[in-house]
Formats: C-alpha cells, structure tokens, sequence
C-alpha cells in the first residue's frame, strides 16, 4: 500500500471515530423534559380543541368568554390585559364571537368613546357547558395521576410559568 493510501485510510479512521464521537455526545431526543411536554401538550389540547369546536368556538374564543363570564361588561382593552393577548387579537375574537350572537359590544354609558363587552344569555348558557368539557378532557388526561401527584404537576406547571415569566392564556 503507497504512503497516499494508508493517508486516506487513517483520514477515514479519524472521521469515523470523530462521528463516532460527536454522535456520542448528541443527547437522546427521548431525554429531554420538553419532548416530554410537548407529546402531552399537544395531545390533550388537541382533544380539548376538537371538543369545544363540536360547539360552534375555538379554545381561543372559548378563554374570552371564560373571561366575560368571570367579569362581565368589560373594554377590550381589559380584556387584552387580562389575557396576555394583543388588542388587535382581542377585537378579532370579539367580532367572531359577535357574529356568532354569544357577546355583545356596546357603548360604555359613563365614556362614550368606550365600548363594553358583554355575554349575552346564548354565550352565559354555553359557558357551563364548555367549562364541563375542559374539566372531561383534563379527566381524560391526567384522572390516573393520584391527587397529589396531580397537584404536585400542577404546581410544578405554575413554578415553571413563573419561572419563564410567560403572561397570558395559552390559546393556540
């Protein structure tokens, strides 16, 4: 073998053994707490989303009207405030849920140049109903956790959004 060839050969050697290496070093996909979250996440917000959509809103419209039900007759810009979502965001969700004759949005009587919004009696009646589905699907999830097990998630849920600083209601 010319001196050419054993070169070429241990070049080789050497790539195979920094793949080999680098490979090695690359952590497991399955390893990471995120992978973890994000299978769970998606799963149980896409049954919630099919869920509330056999009743007409998206998670994103049902989080409004949760809020109006909560305090009702409020700006939008409260609203957005409240939720952690952009006006812009929230006068879309309003006008949906306008047209679909769940909220109302009318004048504020003490600023004129204020709009309130309002549920109206079909977007109060759904409300219960819709919260009753996300109390099922949370069931369908996590019902096999014992409580504290549970509770000991929810808290650690809580300590992470606090640690990220995340603001607002996870829509989507």
């Amino acid at each position: 073998m010319s001196n050419t060839s054993r070169s070429k050969v241990r070049a080789r050697g050497r790539a195979r053994d920094r793949t080999a290496s680098s490979q090695a070093d690359v952590s497991e996909l399955e390893a990471h707490l995120g992978y973890w979250l994000r299978a769970v996440s998606n799963h149980v917000s896409h049954a919630f989303k099919v869920k509330v959509e056999r009743h007409g809103v998206t998670v994103a419209e049902w989080v409004v009207l949760r809020a109006l039900f909560v305090r009702d007759g409020v700006k939008p810009s409260e609203l957005a405030t409240t939720l952690g979502l952009t006006r812009g965001a929230i006068s879309k969700l309003v006008d949906r849920l306008a047209a679909k004759d769940l909220v109302s949005v009318r004048s504020d009587v003490r600023d004129g140049r204020a709009q309130l919004v309002t549920l109206k009696v079909s977007g109060r009646r759904l409300v219960p109903t819709l919260a009753a589905l996300a109390d099922k699907n949370d069931a369908e999830a996590f019902g096999h956790l014992e409580p504290e097990h549970r509770a000991s998630l929810l808290a650690t849920l809580k300590s992470l959004v606090e640690h990220l600083g995340l603001r607002g209601a996870p829509v989507d």
